[in-house]
């Protein structure tokens, strides 16, 4: 799932989080010997990002759907196009990395079906308008016949931070209900067990998901609240019914619970009421350290089919060769991937096109690209990669980061881009993850060409860090910059901006709403664009190599990645 652009109230949370973070790195200051030349303005075309936004959000390509008539287009085009700019095919001569993925598609869904409450009947529970499920089995059919409830808090086993919901538990073939973020999310600072109101990821789905099956869970339940999951139920019911794309399972794949799932916060109350139980009074319990799980003594039974099919879907690679150190490579990155075919909305539409979410950011690959090579090869290869499966949990990204065409040991770093907002211009960028890294100061370099200024995520509860493709090659130990527009707009300040971006949220994100239109403002990305591009033409000139601060989560694993390569960091 794509970031939905968010720092909302930019400049008063910004503050406050600038305060949680502290000043960026003394690890990474101007004194550190970091070799970060001039860069001149590229030559960035506007038309080239209009017409490139327009083909690929266009009702011809459908969606975008991994698997699809809409990939085969899509990919296509941006073969075509990478060529056109002046791009060498990236993968060993072709333009593509195959990525072997799974689809499944729910069908014949039976209410969720809650027995066992302590007064009235059965609770029935209508398919997307209470709930939504999938299984990630495959198979022909998913019957759940009288699972146990157990609620579980946030799901969590962390036994570095002495947390362990599931402590002295046994759910096999139970179903376990799971609040979504960590306990901590609604601290006013980033100190806690958890980070404070800083999502970890023990607070994102995936996570919850993973844990329930290591756990033997036969189902898991997440409650969706808005303020925690940072997006509403619309999102969660576009993004989790029709066809779901995973990748395919090997021989020692970990375990799989046979449904998981996501119930309305009303549903939820519902569900708890029937066993006695209040949803207030267990979140606050499940926010203290050694909280219990709590059986509900309700079983939940429901069924559905599902069909199944096996397919390649692709990344797409295209390189501009370095001219002196062509060994060392610097990468860009958005996802070309959309939902394909949705719930419809009021008008009929049932097609979810992606304009902002990421037809924007696949776009600037191409406009990048065409840029770079206008102005020549840097001495560093440049490395522009347009990844599949994103909405399905990065799954293209991931699968680049664990079979590389590019060591990652010679990868300096990266720039992500993932929808890229047409508000206009702004006085500040929006950086996800500051502070991590010595690209920081790569940052703070361009930003003095347009005067720019730096405004941290203003919603590190939302976990943002985690939910876009940069995640795959910084957990693998390779720097990556992800910056997104300010929200302090040239027109209307902050309010503008928070404007903006909640009616983008609400009314487009993940919807077939998300179309492009012939009268955007295109000043704020193409300023944004000139960041991507001197951020990235930058470390490609430059003869240094960034790493992660002192201390962070991924800096281990950088300098091991260092220390085992003979060429590279």
């Amino acid at each position: 799932m794509a970031r939905i652009p968010a720092a909302f109230g930019a400049f008063a949370a910004g503050a406050l989080a600038l305060a949680a973070y502290g000043s960026l790195p003394a690890s990474a200051s101007a004194s550190d010997g970091l070799d970060i030349p001039e860069v001149p303005a590229g030559t960035l075309s506007e038309t080239t990002m209009k017409d490139a936004v327009r083909t690929l959000a266009s009702d011809e390509f459908e969606g975008r759907a991994p698997g699809s008539a809409g990939e085969a287009k899509t990919i296509a085009y941006l073969s075509e196009r990478f060529a056109a700019v002046g791009l060498k095919p990236g993968n060993k001569g072709s333009w593509v990395q195959e990525v072997p993925l799974v689809e499944i598609t729910g069908r014949d869904y039976q209410p969720l079906t809650i027995t066992g409450g302590k007064a009235g009947g059965p609770l029935s529970l209508a398919f997307a308008k209470d709930w939504v499920g999938v299984t990630y089995r495959e198979q022909a059919t998913t019957t759940l016949k009288d699972s146990e409830l157990v609620f579980v808090g946030y799901g969590i086993n962390a036994p570095e931070r002495g947390w362990n919901d599931y402590a002295g538990l046994d759910v096999k073939g139970k179903t376990v209900v799971i609040l979504v973020n960590d306990p901590d999310w609604q601290s006013p600072g980033l100190e806690g067990t958890f980070n404070g109101k800083a999502m970890t990821y023990y607070g994102r789905w995936t996570y919850k998901f993973e844990e329930a099956a290591r756990q033997g869970a036969a189902g898991a339940l997440i409650v969706h609240q808005t303020a925690p999951a940072a997006y509403g139920w619309n999102v969660v019911e576009s993004s989790w019914t029709g066809p779901q794309a995973y990748a395919q399972r090997g021989e020692n794949a970990p375990p799989l619970t046979q449904m998981n799932g996501w119930v309305t916060e009303a549903s939820a109350r519902q569900l708890l009421a029937a066993a006695g139980q209040d949803l207030d009074a267990l979140t606050k319990a499940a926010q203290v350290k050694g909280f219990k799980a709590v059986p509900l003594g309700l079983k939940l039974s429901t069924s559905f089919g599902s069909d199944v099919r096996s397919f390649k879907s692709h990344n797409v690679i295209g390189i501009l060769p370095g001219t002196e150190a062509p060994e060392e490579y610097v990468i860009h990155t958005a996802h070309w991937d959309h939902l394909g075919r949705c719930t419809p909305a009021p008008d009929g539409d049932d097609i979810c096109n992606g304009a902002i979410d990421n037809a924007t950011g696949t776009a600037a690959l191409i406009a990048l690209a065409e840029a770079n090579a206008k102005a020549g090869a840097p001495r560093r290869s440049l490395v522009f990669l347009a990844v599949t499966a994103e909405e399905s949990g990065l799954l293209g990204a991931d699968y680049y980061a664990q079979n590389p065409v590019f060591p990652l040991a010679q990868t300096v770093g990266g720039v992500n881009m993932d929808a890229l907002a047409m508000t206009g211009p702004a006085k500040d960028v929006t950086v996800v993850g500051l502070g991590k890294s010595d690209l920081d100061r790569f940052l703070e370099a361009a930003l003095k060409y347009d005067g720019r200024t730096i405004t941290p995520d203003a919603s590190p509860e939302a976990g943002y860090y985690y939910r876009s493709d940069h995640f795959a090659f910084a957990k693998r130990g390779v720097p990556m910059v992800y910056v997104e527009a300010g929200q302090d707009l040239l027109a209307g300040g902050p309010a503008a901006g928070k404007a903006a971006e909640l009616d983008y949220r609400e009314k487009r994100y993940h919807g077939p709403k998300d179309e492009f239109s012939e009268g955007w403002d295109w000043s704020g990305v193409m300023a944004d664009l000139d960041l991507y591009y001197r951020l990235g033409r930058m470390m490609a000139t430059s003869t240094s190599w960034p790493n992660w601060t002192q201390g962070d989560e991924f800096r281990a694993t950088r300098d091991a990645s260092c220390a085992a390569g003979a060429k590279g960091c």
